[in-house]
């Protein structure tokens, strides 16, 4: 059987397999194991230590120490609180602003993802704490979802992101190291953030049933100082945990897996602070830890064992022969492979995306001699809207879950498509001022 026809069937009965409704890592691994047993001649010790191999190799990267420290870091931050307190300040700071509590949700959730990084967390947490506020001061509930779906997947992207982690494990590359990825997608991840509370100021001055300012008497009942002393107390101590994750990172001073571990201390401590610390609090905040972390390297496995059998058979060659061959504009060939992400982001979790997809284009990209870093951040941004895009959006289902009686899947999507488009407008925005990614590393780790 030719490669051509090799990799359209791989990829064909992946999709096949996914639509069924199978477990993502499994499928991958299912679908890699019967192509690489056809590609081989059936050689099953064979394909089994080519396998073996290549998920020692992954398993044996240090970098990936830090995904367990940094969801650990996560759940303890859920736990301890911290973004209620910044919520309930910010819904004084901002409240009597046009869309004001909007743009408090949207300030927390970047916050949150600058200590976070997991969207299961910061969509939820939102969701319960900001969804009554939003829904009593009068939101339109497509506004209130757009607003928490969207602002709770700055955590992908904003760092310490996992998403980062997984993609420097990936490349082994230093110009995509998890340190110049962090770097790289801080100002991405603002300016989408600032795409965010534009558009809700906006829309709310211009119609403001859909984001109802608080009260004048609400509004005056702290005075300037007051909030001032409000701000500081509840933003301090989350700015000094980031501080001590992003700033020893980009200072040089500890590596990636060394920041995840102080986060995950500083976590703690904050937790011990505010005194929502407990062993029961500590027992469900490991058990949560030890389930997503297995959840995602089981998904590394998978993805591997597919994207290892598809580069065997030549995959790889077909797909950038179609691309890189066909003499097309090298815009174009970028143009076509973020559609594909798009595309497989409606259907498949980013992490399988990535471990198929980064093997595959890296190369392609390198070819058309797309700076590595440039190409890496717009990747990882094109993939933050695979949380929001219908039918399988994860945030989506996050919010659902945790909505209040009245909202509907209708409200959701129709809230969420706003935002779609202001993500693909930072994407191409960032495709044409790639300085906006490539600045901080420059600054940070020099050319």
């Amino acid at each position: 059987m030719s490669a051509e026809l090799m990799t359209v069937a791989m990829f064909g009965t992946l999709i096949l397999a996914i639509t069924l409704g199978h477990p993502l890592a499994y499928t991958l691994a299912a679908v890699a194991t019967l192509f690489g047993l056809i590609d081989n001649g059936w050689d099953i010790p064979g394909l089994f230590n080519m396998f073996a191999n290549n998920t020692w190799g992954l398993m044996n990267n240090y970098v990936l120490v830090a995904i367990p420290l940094f969801i650990l870091m996560a759940q303890l931050l859920d736990r301890s609180k911290v973004a209620d307190e910044l919520f309930e300040t910010l819904y004084v700071v901002l409240g009597g602003l046009k869309g004001g509590l909007g743009l408090a949700v949207v300030v927390v959730c970047t916050v949150f993802a600058a200590t976070t990084g997991i969207i299961g967390a910061s969509v939820v947490a939102m969701g319960l704490l900001a969804t009554p506020a939003l829904m009593k001061k009068g939101y339109q509930k497509e506004m209130s979802a757009g607003i928490i779906c969207a602002a709770g997947t700055l955590g992908i992207l904003i760092p310490p992101s996992i998403m980062m982690v997984v993609y420097g494990g990936l490349t082994g590359l230093k110009e995509t190291s998890v340190g110049n990825l962090f770097a790289a997608s801080i100002l991405p991840g603002l300016l989408l953030a600032a795409l965010y509370f534009v558009y809700i100021w906006i829309r709310c001055t211009i119609n403001p049933k859909l984001g109802p300012p608080i009260t004048k008497e609400e509004a005056s009942k702290w005075t300037g100082m007051q909030k001032l002393m409000l701000t500081l107390k509840s933003l301090l101590p989350p700015m000094a945990l980031i501080l001590a994750v992003m700033g020893t990172i980009l200072a040089g001073v500890a590596t990636p897996t060394e920041a995840a571990a102080l986060g995950a201390f500083g976590a703690l401590i904050l937790a011990i602070l505010n005194r929502k610390f407990s062993w029961q609090v500590m027992k469900e905040s490991a058990y949560a830890t030890m389930s997503t972390t297995a959840m995602v390297m089981m998904l590394f496995i998978g993805g591997k064992f597919f994207s290892t059998v598809f580069l065997s058979m030549g995959g790889g060659d077909v797909v950038a022969d179609v691309l890189v061959g066909s003499g097309m504009n090298r815009y174009l060939v970028l143009f076509i492979m973020m559609a594909i992400v798009f595309v497989m982001g409606m259907f498949i979790d980013w992490a399988a995306i990535l471990l198929v997809t980064v093997p595959i284009f890296m190369p392609i990209a390198m070819e058309l001699d797309f700076d590595p870093l440039w190409f890496s951040i717009l990747l990882c941004v094109n993939l933050q809207t695979s949380f929001l895009t219908p039918p399988f959006g994860y945030a989506l289902f996050y919010f659902k879950g945790v909505a209040p009686e009245g909202y509907t899947m209708g409200h959701v999507y129709r809230g969420i498509m706003p935002f779609v488009g202001l993500q693909i407008l930072g994407l191409v925005i960032l495709a044409i001022f790639p300085d906006i990614i490539t600045y901080l590393p420059r600054i940070f780790f020099g050319e």
